[in-house]
């Protein structure tokens, strides 16, 4: 059986970067708790995690970089100032302007967060002085944790139900929090009132990837090894036994294999190997092994999902359930699924494992930062107007006025008749351009990357000039749209020569007949 810690709920901490230039809406629906929310705030959320007993509490961050909290605000887990619960969310203004870079919280719940300028914040329950300030009061707002951090940039973090952990970025792993069953790796079992930097095994080793089980923790290093330490009575630490563990050992039975993640249930441990396969062991009584069983495993367990790469491994230590997703998009479950216990891998119709734990985790909450995913995939016509006048990929480059503008010669070729047979045969990557000034110029290239201009209606003036000798149609066209929209009583007349000179009766029908007289 596994160990119980009551009212227990927490979160394996993932470092995750949002793009709030991303114009995607991050999809929280399956959450009950943001039903307290209006379509006009949910669609301002970019990151989102959901925790507490039962899924009743939330802190959000905007596009604006403002986070808000709601709910039942347990031991001021909400960092506003106060215990008081709120069904209406409100802003905390002392994290205002932060960016989050990795969330995690634990049981009481106490929360540690991570900023991307590498910042830890603190706050919530502190019994155990799983905040690391120095003492064991409650923190009702957020508390900057500098000591033994303030030269260390942290990029990720994690909570047990009363410890924390956070990843630097040059690979070092401090602890501080509950200690009764060595989870902060010190090599005793006193409770750990500050940060204090992991060693023993891990002390000249660099670390990629933190995660925390209810009692225990774990780290994977650049080498692809996995290192444990803590609370081992299920045999959530891989190393045969069921002995608690108070410094970090590795994993030895995965010996030859190299691990690129690791994710901690309550007391059951996934890894991801870099070859795309799962391996689970500890606690199994809800079949969260994924082995088609429900005995317990103290040593590393291969998991078949399908013959397909997996590519994500989440669990989340306040539940018993586990999740995949595959190279192919297939997301699968196993676990205790909303009472269920699901012995293998389960095919699911979601697209992604965070609606695994929404739906089917007890208690519903995120096994990590919900974000907007930042969309890379580009079109070939955003992939082209990216190009445009960069000297990294250009093999040519024009000279006007004095300033270069760099193109790429097939491209030219594709889009202009003029630059196929003038380009044909050369062999130059300078041209010195003496027709056409350079706004001028540059404006017709970038037409030819992005099928568009910008310019002001007196400088369209001269691109319908340059259209004319080079015989482009649809950018005739374009430059006439543009001077007729642009036609005002200070430019009247320099628009109406334009429009004498290349015939353009659109333009006079435009003007004033007193302009046009």
């Amino acid at each position: 059986m596994e160990e119980e810690v009551p009212g227990f709920y927490g979160e394996s901490g993932k470092s995750v970067q949002a793009t709030l230039s991303s114009l995607k809406m991050l999809d929280v629906g399956k959450w009950p708790i943001f039903s307290l929310c209006s379509e006009e705030e949910l669609q301002l959320i970019r990151q989102a995690c959901v925790f507490g007993s039962a899924g009743n509490e939330v802190l959000y961050t905007t596009v604006n970089d403002e986070i808000f909290v709601l709910g039942t605000n347990c031991s001021g887990c909400l960092g506003v100032g106060d215990i008081q619960s709120t069904i209406e969310p409100r802003r905390l203004d002392s994290l205002t302007g932060k960016k989050i870079a990795s969330l995690s919280y634990g049981s009481g719940p106490h929360i540690v967060l991570a900023t991307t300028d590498g910042e830890v914040f603190t706050w919530g329950h502190n019994a155990y002085s799983q905040l690391g300030n120095g003492t064991t009061n409650h923190g009702l707002v957020p508390c900057h944790i500098s000591t033994n951090l303030s030269n260390k940039q942290v990029i990720e973090v994690a909570c047990g139900s009363y410890h924390s952990l956070v990843l630097t970025s040059d690979g070092e792993v401090f602890a501080w929090g509950y200690n009764n069953s060595g989870q902060v790796g010190s090599g005793s079992t006193a409770n750990q009132p500050i940060p204090r930097r992991v060693t023993g095994c891990l002390q000249n080793k660099v670390v990629m990837n933190i995660a925390c089980g209810q009692m225990c923790s774990m780290a994977v290093v650049d080498t692809g090894e996995v290192y444990v330490w803590g609370y081992n009575g299920n045999g959530q630490l891989g190393l045969g036994s069921s002995g608690n563990q108070p410094t970090p050992c590795r994993v030895a039975a995965l010996q030859g294999i190299r691990v690129q993640r690791v994710a901690c249930g309550y007391a059951h441990t996934l890894v991801l190997t870099d070859e795309g396969q799962i391996y689970a062991w500890g606690a199994n009584s809800y079949g969260q092994l994924g082995t088609g069983n429900k005995s317990n495993q103290s040593y590393p367990t291969p998991v078949v999902v399908e013959k397909d790469r997996i590519i994500e491994i989440a669990a989340c230590h306040s539940a018993h359930t586990s999740a995949a997703k595959t190279q192919g998009g297939h997301v699968y479950m196993w676990g205790q699924c909303r009472g269920q216990s699901v012995i293998l891998p389960h095919h699911t119709h979601f697209c992604c494992t965070d609606d695994v734990f929404a739906c089917f985790a007890t208690p519903a909450v995120t096994w990590r930062l919900l974000s907007v995913e930042p969309d890379d995939h580009l079109t070939v016509a955003e992939s082209l107007k990216r190009e445009f006048d960069n000297p990294d990929t250009a093999d040519l480059k024009f000279l006007v006025d004095g300033k270069y503008i760099y193109a790429h010669k097939v491209l030219l070729k594709i889009r202009c008749e003029h630059f196929r047979s003038s380009l044909e045969d050369s062999e130059d990557d300078i041209v010195e351009m003496s027709e056409f000034s350079y706004p001028v110029f540059r404006a017709f290239l970038e037409y030819l990357y992005t099928d568009n201009i910008s310019l002001s209606p007196e400088e369209a003036v001269g691109l319908l000039d340059l259209a004319t000798f080079y015989s482009e149609t649809r950018l005739k066209k374009l430059c006439q749209q543009t001077i007729k929209q642009g036609i005002c009583e200070e430019n009247a007349i320099a628009l109406l020569s334009a429009a004498v000179k290349y015939d353009a009766q659109s333009y006079h029908e435009r003007l004033p007949t007193s302009w046009a007289a």
